[in-house]
């Protein structure tokens, strides 16, 4: 556990302080790193993934009894215990007691960005705005990551990487393929939250060779990325719960059928109008 909060946070400490503060020894934690993750380590990591959402999803109000509740609802199997630990180790509290301090903690700075976004997502033509986030698909032995860039002038998904880690390459796949797909100009705004994979030095970096501003989300407003969470919402609901899967591979046919046949080329969508995303595009082309 302390070498896996090691890792997560090695975009804002350097490992030598971590392993100090920690108590444990730096030839132990790249031995760790060497190892290939067992189903066990996967299933706590993806544990603390949902936990630091759902967590930030009800505004830090929640403390580990409510947070276990609403995980074991959501079919995700964890412990009071579990949770407790992970929320300590993570420095997540409730907002809801006297010795809560609203200070923002370091690694939630380090390399943050303004919310230009600011709510606003409607956009008067495509490559204007995007905006990215990160979700997590249960397979056979564990969980895999799915990142996605969606175009807010017409909600077309136009990048999108499949993983079975969250690493920073897991993000700056999705971009680079939105990229490739798109014709990038200087101001588009690429808005997410303030994962630590949106804050490495690498995914800025790709955000600055293409003249994008970068935008985030408040810390834990879940909100700021509305239109991303609705994504997600979407389809897990309409497809991810109705299936099993069994691999990577199993996870990534699926998705790929959801997002390039049915999703952009045939779901109609609410916020344009009822009509598909490609639709949508191929509208504005014929008018521009």
């Amino acid at each position: 556990m302390k070498y896996a909060f090691i890792e997560g946070h090695r975009d804002a400490y350097r490992v030598t302080k971590m392993c100090r503060w920690l108590g444990v020894s730096r030839s132990g934690y790249y031995l760790w790193r060497k190892r290939a993750p067992s189903a066990r380590a996967k299933q706590r990591e993806a544990v603390r993934v949902a936990l630091n959402d759902t967590y930030h999803a009800f505004n830090r109000i929640y403390g580990a009894p409510r947070l276990v509740r609403e995980l074991n609802d959501a079919g995700i199997s964890c412990s009071l215990n579990h949770v407790a630990k992970l929320m300590q180790i993570d420095g997540l509290r409730a907002r809801n007691g006297k010795d809560f301090k609203f200070e923002p903690a370091a690694e939630a700075i380090a390399g943050t960005a303004e919310n230009l976004l600011a709510r606003n997502f409607q956009a008067s033509q495509p490559n204007e705005k995007w905006v990215s986030d990160i979700t997590y698909i249960q397979v056979d032995d564990g969980w895999v990551y799915l990142a996605v860039v969606m175009d807010l002038y017409s909600r077309q998904i136009i990048g999108w990487a499949m993983a079975d880690d969250m690493k920073v390459d897991l993000v700056l796949d999705a971009f680079n393929r939105a990229v490739a797909n798109r014709e990038v100009r200087p101001g588009l705004i690429v808005h997410s939250d303030r994962g630590v994979q949106y804050r490495a030095w690498e995914y800025r970096k790709a955000l600055e060779s293409c003249e994008a501003a970068p935008s985030m989300s408040r810390k834990g407003n879940c909100w700021d990325n509305a239109a991303m969470e609705s994504f997600f919402s979407r389809l897990k609901v309409e497809w991810i719960y109705a299936t099993e899967y069994g691999t990577l591979s199993d996870a990534y046919s699926s998705v790929f059928e959801y997002i390039e046949i049915f999703y952009n080329r045939m779901r109609r969508h609410s916020a344009i109008g009822y009509v598909s995303p490609a639709q949508y595009e191929q509208e504005y082309a014929q008018c521009a």
